[in-house]
């Protein structure tokens, strides 16, 4: 495929939000309701539970390969999330951060990097402060409608349910890495 726009998925992707994906640098994600569907599971002991998708840990970590720093940032504390971040070699996790603007400010300044060099995906009100800074905006497809509202672009998967996956392939798409990736896979 010469151009991702044949891809069905990405074909009524705004060249707007193309050229926006093309200056990406970091990639920030929620996590309850992006990188899960937003449910919990708490066992009798307290401990929590959370079902990630594989594919969206797949397309962290092609991220990675490319050059683009994946990030965490959610307003809740959680150990699994810490074991997941580990797991997709994820430097950056800022967790328990309810008000999330300052936390991105924070990470911005710490990698040297403008509101324009950054995504987030998002899906809840909370969100929302970032999603409008950032140079690129994303929600997932079951984000609460003043998420999807404000955000510069949808994805047409739901949170948890390759969401975050779609988002990744946009800015590797968009970055001309798609055909050096899948060429190995291909062989």
């Amino acid at each position: 495929m010469d151009s991702f726009k044949e891809d069905i998925v990405f074909a009524n992707v705004p060249e707007a939000v193309i050229e926006r994906a093309r200056a990406i640098q970091l990639m920030i994600f929620d996590v309850d309701g992006v990188l899960t569907n937003g449910g919990l599971i708490l066992g009798d002991d307290g401990q929590e539970y959370k079902i990630f998708n594989s594919r969206d840990g797949h397309g962290i970590r092609m991220l990675s390969e490319c050059g683009i720093t994946p990030a965490l940032l959610t307003g809740r504390n959680s150990k699994v999330v810490a074991h997941r971040a580990q797991d997709l070699n994820i430097e950056h996790v800022i967790q328990g951060r309810r008000n999330k603007l300052p936390a991105f400010e924070e990470l911005l300044a710490a990698l040297e990097l403008s509101p324009e060099a950054a995504a987030f995906v998002g899906d809840d009100w909370v969100d929302l402060p970032i999603m409008r800074r950032a140079g690129l905006g994303i929600a997932v497809a079951d984000a609460a409608p003043e998420v999807c509202a404000n955000a510069h672009w949808v994805t047409t998967r739901a949170g948890g349910r390759g969401a975050a996956r779609e988002a990744c392939e946009l800015l590797i798409k968009a970055q001309g890495h798609y055909e050096r990736l899948t060429a190995g896979y291909l062989k």
